[in-house]
């Protein structure tokens, strides 16, 4: 079971991982930019962000492999890496298994910016009505400073909170995603264990994705007092 699961575990924790550092990064800094210019045309974008949300994430997975994979045949259909390939840290390999994530990574950060890109864009509206933001604007601080350095740095820190519980979750993997792609990561195991009735393995699954979250929530405690001085207490 430890052998099945950390094989499978890098492969999850590579894709999930950094398309949730992607989602966050993006989403956070398109919030910035809506929350602080609101009426204008970038607002045209939450209504096509929400709709992409919106859509079950396994339903829109099907669509882009259909599209990609299927009929314009750009990426691979399947898979984690080319069946001829040797694994290991190998030019050949790791070109092919970032060409075999680029459609699982894509569905995964394009269902998820929203979330962070709304919560980001309602902070900063709330932040930018601040005393502190009022006197940086009477000081004829440019808005750019206003909303990066003073607005963005308060206002992120409870997507900051929720962006390290969502790092918890990232050992359980995108489930519907992995067997969508047929992608070799935990996902996929957990499946396949179900199938054949792997009792064990199940087991084994379930208590790495319990303790990756526990460790999560520890975390996250941990840095938002770190970052955020208003909740420490003295004595």
């Amino acid at each position: 079971v430890i052998q099945v699961i950390m094989s499978a575990l890098p492969w999850t924790a590579v894709l999930v991982g950094t398309s949730t550092i992607l989602s966050f990064i993006i989403g956070t800094v398109a919030g910035v930019l809506v929350g602080s210019r609101r009426g204008s045309w970038l607002e045209a974008s939450l209504p096509i962000s929400t709709f992409f949300s919106a859509i079950p994430y396994f339903w829109f997975a099907l669509v882009v492999l259909y599209l990609f994979a299927v009929v314009v045949q750009w990426l691979p259909l399947s898979g984690g890496y080319s069946s001829g390939d040797t694994i290991g840290w190998n030019t050949q390999f790791l070109l092919s298994a970032v060409d075999h994530a680029i459609l699982p990574a894509f569905t995964i950060v394009a269902s998820s910016i929203a979330g962070w890109m709304l919560g980001m864009r309602n902070m900063m509206i709330v932040t930018l009505n601040e005393d502190y933001i009022i006197l940086a604007e009477a000081k004829g601080l440019s808005k750019a400073r206003i909303s990066f350095v003073y607005a963005a740095r308060n206002a992120i820190l409870p997507s900051l909170a929720s962006f390290a519980l969502s790092l918890g979750f990232v050992v359980s993997g995108a489930i519907l995603v992995e067997i969508v792609f047929s992608y070799p990561g935990i996902g996929y195991v957990l499946f396949a264990a179900v199938n054949n009735s792997d009792y064990p393995l199940m087991q084994g699954v379930f208590l790495v994705i319990t303790l990756a979250v526990l460790f999560a929530n520890i975390m996250a405690d941990v840095f938002y007092v770190l970052l955020d001085p208003r909740t420490r207490q003295d004595g």
